[in-house]
């Protein structure tokens, strides 16, 4: 399997604690990320070597609530600075060219385990009819 179908995916944080895992596109990320997120401008922030969160620029400014998912998922990796607004994606770090990569599998588990464990929400329980 290549790195790039490998890496191919990104997830979406929602300040509801519901989330969405999409296809992470080779070339022209930038129109995903607004979508994803619901902006029209975003910023980076680095959570590790291995992880970039994508938030709306705008966001504490405009009164977005915030993201207590993305917020704790970035006060795992690092001190936190701040609470986070809005939508957020979470893509993987970048490549040797500066080009941002995808998350694998394993990495959309991880992250989505790690979500339904520290963040408290309510998984719906099986429908017996």
């Amino acid at each position: 399997m290549t790195t790039e179908l490998k890496n191919s995916h990104a997830l979406i944080i929602r300040t509801d604690g519901s989330f969405e895992v999409i296809d992470w596109p080779t070339e022209n990320d930038l129109p995903i990320l607004y979508k994803g997120i619901g902006c029209t401008h975003v910023d980076a922030v680095d959570i590790s070597r291995r992880l970039t969160m994508w938030i709306d620029d705008s966001g504490l400014i405009n009164g977005a609530p915030v993201n207590r998912a993305a917020t704790i998922l970035y006060a795992i990796h690092q001190e936190p600075h701040q609470h986070y607004h809005g939508n957020v994606v979470i893509t993987g770090g970048v490549d040797h060219e500066g080009k941002t990569l995808g998350l694998t599998n394993e990495e959309i588990a991880s992250i989505i385990e790690f979500h339904l464990t520290f963040t408290n929400i309510d998984i719906p329980s099986q429908r017996t009819k």
